[in-house]
């Protein structure tokens, strides 16, 4: 039968089929069309896989199982995402190109540095076209040194970025032979009162003075020559003033004609960290001054080895007595923003924190932010606020100043106009610096920013961040000068921040404090409950210590395996407890 055939050849191997083409042979019409594809060789695999999965584990298993592996992978996959928003957080940075051979990548995560990249780019760099003598030696800008900080992906908040700068050799070549220009004001002197008046309406120090609201008021009035208040009003500066200095020390500063890198520690609160990468003509060149109190100088003498030398590696220490804050803080501010008056001979001066670590030589520095951008003040902006409100509930916040105290100076402010930063304020970037470097050239109008600035810290509070501003652009409106807010990054990469002495230390032992007992004629001994007759209270031997009584539990539990273990777990805990009790 052709139906009986036609199964028969169909059941046959396809090793069959071989042999027929071989010998000739045609193949069947059913043959043809009954052509079925080989299941691949994994495919089976993997059935036979799943198929012994659900033998022995069983439904509800196997879904756990894959569960398991569907968490596995998103976490997987969330950790790579992860990592690949990091790294581009790091590459994805404006690019500024000086020429066609060198450019620049910056990053900062400063809230308005996305509206600010188009106007830095715009007006950055073209300070150095406008430089004819500056501009001419830089040629070719290839020979500038870059300088990448090591970057740690894992670190969170504000990152360094690279900086170019030219080799000390080309920047100290560059160093101005003039005193840069000063608009209007021309001659600047200091006022001393050797009888102080204290009629001022607030505010004010027996350091700083006590000027009248008027008063303050005309300094801001910018004429070709001013006389103001400017701390030390009782007679030149170290010498019975407040803030007194020995005359050897005096004498040194005086000495320091050129470049002074300022430094201060008060309190003992900071290590001295010692420079790097200075140069050998930076060594014989700059001053190194670090000032500190009585109690740091204690603290170095038995710790650092400071001797008469007066010198800790490249620092030569200066001690000061009599300072004339007891917050030292405010003291800090003295040789902060007075470097022009501790130095009257320097031309330019460079300050840093204590706890901060100078990593760049200080002639580069000056002729990246001051030299090559004609300018005598510069200081970076904060890495994230920008708006002076915003400085002064965060100082509330974190609890630096009295908060009636900052609200006071700001509503003064605002009654003089002080309005939140907006675009408005362009090519100003920024209203609240971060104030822990200063780079300036002392000129008459850079010294009168700083004395101004002072006497605001003076009467207000001691957080220079929320007066800085005020002063600045009351300055900029009289005169069209202003200073330069460089990228808090760039302020990262010539300066390393070290801990404080307090975070470095382990935690002393807690102090044993004596309790005495109170006397016998205090003690009231309170009257014993009604005891029923029929219900007299039990005493457990192992559970009663002294005067301290520990409750059994009434509630019956029920009896289950390893109770007995369980009950030798309690009865070892109180026995714990009562030694403890007799010990203390």
């Amino acid at each position: 039968m052709s139906g009986g055939g036609s199964l028969g050849i169909r059941s046959g191997s396809y090793g069959s089929l071989d042999k027929q083409l071989q010998n000739g042979g045609s193949l069947l019409p059913v043959q043809q069309t009954s052509a079925r594809t080989k299941p691949s060789k994994m495919f089976k695999e993997k059935e036979g896989l799943l198929y012994w999965i659900c033998k022995f584990a069983g439904r509800k298993k196997v879904g756990m199982l894959l569960l398991c592996v569907i968490s596995a992978a998103v976490f997987l996959w969330v950790l790579y995402v992860g990592k690949g928003e990091d790294a581009q957080e790091g590459d994805q940075v404006p690019n500024l190109r000086l020429n066609d051979s060198l450019s620049i990548n910056y990053s900062e995560s400063s809230p308005i540095y996305r509206e600010q990249t188009k106007m830095y780019n715009e007006t950055s760099f073209n300070n150095i076209e406008s430089q004819n003598s500056i501009a001419n030696s830089v040629e070719p800008m290839d020979k500038m040194v870059s300088v990448r900080p090591i970057e740690n992906k894992k670190r969170t908040g504000p990152r360094p970025c690279p900086v170019c700068y030219l080799p000390v050799e080309e920047a100290i070549a560059l160093m101005p032979k003039v005193p840069s220009f000063s608009p209007v004001l021309k001659n600047l002197t200091y006022i001393t009162e050797p009888v102080l008046n204290r009629e001022a309406e607030f505010g004010g120090s027996d350091f700083g003075g006590y000027p009248p609201l008027a008063q303050r008021n005309n300094s801001y009035d910018i004429r070709e020559s001013m006389s103001v208040h400017c701390g030390f009003v009782k007679g030149k500066p170290g010498r019975g003033t407040g803030y007194d200095l020995d005359e050897e020390d005096i004498l040194y500063m005086e000495q320091c004609h050129g470049i002074v890198v300022v430094s201060a520690i008060f309190g003992a609160f900071d290590d001295i960290n010692q420079p790097s990468n200075i140069s050998e003509y930076s060594r014989k060149t700059v001053c190194f001054v670090m000032f500190v109190d009585e109690e740091t100088e204690a603290y170095l003498k038995a710790n650092s080895g400071l001797d008469r030398t007066k010198k800790i590696g490249i620092w030569r220490i200066v001690v000061i007595h009599n300072p004339p804050y007891s917050d030292a803080r405010r003291t800090g501010k003295i040789p902060k923003l007075l470097a022009h008056r501790l130095f009257p001979n320097a031309r330019f001066s460079l300050w840093i924190d204590g706890k901060l670590e100078l990593v760049v030589d200080p002639y580069q520095i000056l002729e990246r932010h001051l030299w090559r951008k004609n300018a005598t003040f510069a200081i970076s902006r904060h890495y994230k606020r920008f708006d002076v409100f915003v400085e002064a509930e965060a100082n509330k916040a974190a609890k630096k100043y009295d908060n009636a105290s900052i609200d006071f100076q700001i509503e003064f402010y605002k009654n003089e106009g002080l309005t939140p930063y907006s675009e408005a304020k362009l090519p100003i970037t920024s209203d609240v610096p971060e104030g822990c470097v200063i780079i300036r050239e002392h000129v008459p109008i850079s010294n009168l920013f700083v004395c101004l600035w002072f006497n605001e810290v003076d009467r207000f509070t001691s957080r220079d961040q929320i007066s800085f501003s005020t002063v600045r652009d009351k300055l900029w409106a009289k005169t069209n000068w202003t200073v330069n807010m460089f990228l808090d990054c760039e302020r990262r990469n010539f300066v390393v921040q070290k801990y404080h002495r307090d975070h470095i230390l382990p935690n002393p032992p807690p102090v044993p404090v004596d309790l005495e007992p109170p006397p016998l004629s205090l003690a009231v001994e309170a009257p014993p409950p009604p005891a029923l007759v029929s219900d007299l209270p039990k005493k457990f031997p192992l559970e009663t210590t002294g005067e301290r009584v520990v409750r059994v539990p009434t509630r019956k539990v029920s009896p289950r395996r390893g109770g007995r273990r369980s009950a030798s777990r309690r009865h070892r805990k109180t026995i714990s407890s009562d030694r403890d009790t007799d010990s203390s």
